[in-house]
């Protein structure tokens, strides 16, 4: 039973690493794009594509740390006080992930494209 507990808890961190490496490679590669777009499009243009680049990788990234707190906290540290704060780490996360669509989109989830 250690054993997996231990698997668990390297598990959770491999994908919280993982987590990790999808934000910083999508600024990196956001960055990258911004750079060469700048000259190709245009400064506005540019930096709101920048933008929603960069809002698609912490989305992802969000998503995949809201797994790396869910394996964690159900399978290595059960108790109360672990769930508790998972739930509001996942509300906070929810929060952000719906400001960050709405920011990338440019309107609710709920509406057609074209209507604000």
């Amino acid at each position: 039973m250690e054993q997996i507990l231990e698997f668990l808890e390297s598990a959770a961190a491999a994908i919280s690493l993982v987590a990790v490496a999808v934000i910083v490679g999508g600024f990196l590669l956001a960055a990258g794009r911004l750079m060469t777009g700048y000259r190709a499009l245009g400064p506005k243009p540019a930096f709101r594509q920048f933008i929603v680049r960069l809002g698609r990788s912490l989305l992802l990234g969000l998503e995949i740390l809201v797994l790396s707190d869910v394996v964690e906290t159900i399978t290595v540290t059960p108790t109360l006080a672990s769930l508790t704060t998972l739930g509001i780490l996942v509300l906070i996360r929810t929060a952000v992930s719906w400001t960050l669509t709405l920011e990338i989109e440019s309107h609710w989830p709920w509406q057609p494209a074209g209507q604000e």
